[in-house]
């Protein structure tokens, strides 16, 4: 089910979904997106500033990549970057079991991606007991801190 709720996320580089469960309930759920009231997009994407062709330009007058025609998408140079305000989907589900009459205290989190550092102490301070998470993230960090807490982790890749 995580998997399922992590495409809900307007993300375009990552899709992240999260489920809080309590005595086999889901007490809370969340995904990676930007706050309330904020623009859904969550990347700013960046186009390749090398070999641009002035020259010749979009219709909209944008001017395109030489090497790659209009698709600068196929640009080595051209990228999307997580805008700052992008919440995780473990602070989402955290931060909505906050705000009801749910305790995290003794749950489990079971989320599409391994917890980054900072998600990790969430964890920690929110009391959830044990992570359960398909695939891993490029820094091990936040694992690492939630094993040193006694947070009890666990991959499984078949959580689709």
């Amino acid at each position: 089910m995580a998997g399922i709720w992590a495409t809900n996320s307007y993300a375009k580089r990552s899709k992240v979904g999260a489920l809080l469960v309590k005595d086999g309930q889901i007490i809370s759920d969340g995904y990676n997106g930007t706050p309330k009231g904020f623009d859904n997009a969550c990347e700013n994407e960046v186009k390749c500033d090398v070999d641009w062709d002035d020259t010749n330009s979009l219709d909209n007058g944008e001017s395109i990549c030489r090497t790659y025609d209009s698709d600068c998408s196929k640009c080595p140079h051209h990228y999307l970057v997580t805008k700052p305000e992008v919440l995780h989907a473990e602070a989402n589900a955290i931060t909505k079991v906050a705000k009801s009459n749910y305790s995290s205290d003794g749950s489990t989190l079971y989320v599409t991606l391994s917890p980054c550092f900072e998600c990790s102490k969430l964890i920690i301070q929110a009391g959830i007991k044990r992570v359960v998470y398909k695939d891993i993230y490029r820094n091990t960090d936040g694992l690492e801190l939630l094993k040193k807490a006694g947070v009890e982790v666990e991959q499984i890749k078949d959580l689709d």
